[in-house]
């Protein structure tokens, strides 16, 4: 039986070394063909049960389904290997038997034992939770278990990026993608990872290359993941000055303003939302806005948190906090520490995101972690024609709105703060 195959995927499809095969790359790479020959070939060798997973059920069919009995019939398998469609299964003459699941339907994952490979085809489509109920279900008394992951590179906020590579809110590295990028293909903690683009193959006409070199033009997210097969920010970030510095060169940094502005903003939450607290400090010749220091936790009663933030009772330093929250803030105030309701009103989440768009800079120091897992990669959302909703975003970031607060009285644009700009004196005439 012969079977010409791409010779970036050789190795990949005959290297059973590892328990978690991670495939990422473009558009059009053949990732997903050569996962589906890798698994036929092995089931013809060897008797498993294999589970190929979508997160819709309904999509299989068309995908993993008639790819695998394509592969099948090229193969001229057909007379042996069983592909049947109710239930969906493809059986082999040895035993071996390839199963089809959604993570829609997960009661029905309960009902499966003895799974020795996993093929997750679009795993960034599936839930974290689903990843780890599937890993529950890879099990075998003899069998070494397998698991492969086939995706499009998404956003870094996906799960798949931060279990894979690298994790910055729970300071986690596991691998740099950008050394996948260049390697192709790397071996790191039982995980075997491979990097692909529509160049390694070799079956794609021109012309689709040409098509997805043109994305380039009309939209760099998508060329970005499409044609270069990179994770990155999907979106228009919020706050593309923002960037993340040591503590010690911020503090630095503050110390040298010749009259530093500082500010503590306070946002409230508990059961999904946060406590966000920041202190903020503003070089108001420069423009450049300061993050020195946070507090973020959530599932904390009142009387907890303040017990935690006793420094600011007693330091009397005042907290501008969200005036939706009336009676925390005049518990707060019963407790003694120096707390006020900032302003809100309609429109006022586009009026203070766009007054903190206007700094030059926003310089958070990297003991933020939180602060910095929220905006640093801060996208808009989009209404179904694509065009961006300038005051909401692809996640709820708490510490933004407690720079709202902070910044409650003070403009960037003019450079003041209001209540104590001065006319300029005037020569009587």
């Amino acid at each position: 039986m012969e079977k010409e195959v791409n010779p970036h995927f050789e190795d990949f499809l005959f290297d059973w070394s590892t328990k978690f095969q991670f495939l990422v790359g473009g558009y059009g790479s053949s990732k997903s063909y050569h996962v589906a020959l890798k698994l036929v070939l092995k089931l013809l060798e060897e008797k498993r049960t294999a589970l190929v997973v979508r997160e819709v059920y309904e999509t299989i069919r068309e995908s993993c389904f008639s790819l695998l009995e394509e592969i099948v019939i090229d193969l001229g398998l057909e007379h042996k290997v069983k592909c049947v469609t109710s239930p969906m299964q493809i059986r082999f003459p040895n035993g071996s038997k390839i199963i089809f699941k959604g993570m829609d339907k997960p009661a029905k994952l309960k009902s499966i034992n003895n799974i020795s490979i996993i093929w997750l085809e679009e795993c960034s489509e599936i839930k974290y939770a689903g990843f780890k109920e599937l890993l529950g279900r890879l099990r075998h008394p003899s069998l070494k278990l397998h698991m492969i992951l086939s995706t499009n590179p998404v956003g870094e906020d996906n799960w798949t990026f931060k279990h894979f590579f690298k994790d910055d809110r729970n300071k986690r590295m596991v691998l740099d993608d950008q050394e996948l990028y260049e390697k192709r293909t790397v071996v790191e903690n039982d995980t075997y990872y491979h990097h692909s683009t529509a160049d390694d193959n070799l079956f794609l006409p021109e012309s689709y290359i040409a098509q997805l070199e043109e994305m380039k033009d009309y939209d760099p997210d998508l060329y970005r993941i499409a044609r270069k097969g990179h994770f990155g920010v999907n979106g228009v970030r919020v706050l593309p000055q923002f960037v993340e510095m040591p503590h010690e060169e911020v503090m630095a940094a503050i110390e040298n303003i010749r009259k530093p502005i500082k500010r503590i903003g306070m946002d409230f939450g508990f059961v999904e939302s946060y406590n966000a607290l920041v202190r903020l400090a503003v070089d108001h010749e420069k423009k450049y806005l300061y993050i020195y220091w946070e507090y973020y936790k959530n599932q904390m009663t009142d009387d907890q948190t303040a017990e935690e933030i006793n420094e600011f009772k007693e330091s009397k330093e005042l907290i501008k906090a969200d005036s939706a929250e009336p009676k925390t803030i005049k518990y707060y105030r019963q407790l003694g520490f120096n707390m006020v309701g900032a302003k809100k009103f309609q429109g006022s989440r586009l009026q203070y995101t766009k007054k903190v768009k206007r700094f030059k800079k926003i310089i958070c120091s990297d003991r933020c972690v939180n602060t910095i897992y929220e905006l640093k990669d801060l996208t808009y959302t989009t209404d179904k024609n694509g065009n961006i909703i300038e005051d909401e975003f692809k996640i709820d970031p708490h510490t933004l709105s407690a720079i709202w607060y902070a910044l409650d009285d003070y403009e960037v644009a003019n450079l003041k703060e209001k209540g104590k700009s001065k006319r300029p004196n005037r020569e009587r005439r």
